[in-house]
């Protein structure tokens, strides 16, 4: 295990990291204030690349593609929420699970119907493109490092937001006591809508920042989906900052352990049985995680209603 990988492999973390909390920031949020329980949460995750991959190849603009993808990412969270989802607002845990599976499957097949079955590509904007040396032996893509330095910037911006202004102030009041929120006068109708409409554009912000470097493709937002779930029970629903603590560990930890738990194996046992045990291992050690987290805090790092 070379000190040189271990560096690479720790920025791999931290981008993975900053992605998912770009998806459970709003994904908590909308547990957290509206008990809502939302699966197509990551095909909002999946649009905001469809989107910035056609609006950036229609202007030839990057920038401008990012941007015009974030509102339309923000425009169908909000549709959605108004034409679909609050309709299921005091209806069981089931049925909403059930009608927003059915979301997934319908835009999914929406989404191969416009752009077809086959994985765009999107090209790294000229500016970004590049690797930068961070020290000697040491070379890592610029872009990946903007990547990590924009949800780093969201995550500061959300923490000022929900913090120290008054739409933050109803929102984690929204997430520690919804029904007493409503007694006080506030639209709790427009406070979800908001709620449901800001995390559908952080979740479309993640697309779009991955689909440079990774497939476009129908689907993709599913298995992410589980991470940020994962993320979500971890670091506490209704947690902005559990989110971010919680999305750092999970994808260094998935990280890290995909590269070197089969090496760390080895150790233990010969090298036929370390590559059968340790891909198996990586992929249950995020869980392990929960299960440790969830044992010594039943609920969560920061739960939001623990205050």
């Amino acid at each position: 295990m070379s000190t040189t990988l271990l560096l690479i492999q720790t920025l791999n973390g931290l981008q993975l990291g900053v992605l998912l909390f770009l998806i459970a920031a709003g994904l908590t949020l909308v547990f957290g204030v509206m008990d809502f329980i939302n699966l197509a949460h990551g095909v909002q995750y999946m649009l905001g690349a469809y989107f910035l991959a056609a609006f950036a190849a229609a202007t030839g603009s990057f920038a401008l593609g990012l941007v015009l993808a974030l509102g339309a990412a923000l425009l169908c969270g909000v549709v959605l929420e108004r034409l679909v989802l609050r309709h299921l607002y005091g209806r069981d845990h089931l049925d909403q699970v059930l009608a927003t599976f059915g979301i997934i499957l319908f835009l999914n097949e929406a989404v191969r119907a416009l752009w077809g079955s086959a994985p765009l590509h999107v090209d790294i904007p000229e500016a970004m493109s590049g690797a930068v040396r961070l020290m000697p032996g040491l070379l890592y893509p610029f872009y990946r490092l903007v990547l990590i330095g924009a949800g780093l910037g969201v995550a500061l911006l959300l923490y000022v937001l929900v913090a120290h202004t008054r739409i933050g102030m109803r929102v984690r009041a929204g997430a520690s006591d919804a029904a007493m929120v409503s007694a006080l006068g506030v639209n709790v109708g427009r406070l979800f809508t908001l709620v449901f409409g800001f995390g559908a554009m952080l979740a479309g912000f993640a697309g779009a920042l991955a689909a440079p470097i990774l497939s476009v493709e129908p689907g993709m937002g599913d298995n992410i989906l589980i991470l940020a779930f994962v993320v979500v029970v971890i670091g506490g629903i209704g947690s902005v900052r559990g989110a971010f603590v919680a999305a750092l560990l999970v994808g260094l930890v998935d990280t890290l352990g995909r590269s070197f738990s089969t090496s760390l194996m080895r150790l233990a046992m010969d090298s036929s049985a370390a590559a059968q045990a340790g891909p198996a291992l990586a992929s249950m050690l995020v869980y392990v995680l929960m299960a440790l987290v969830l044992a010594v805090r039943p609920r969560g790092l920061f739960p939001a209603r623990a205050g």
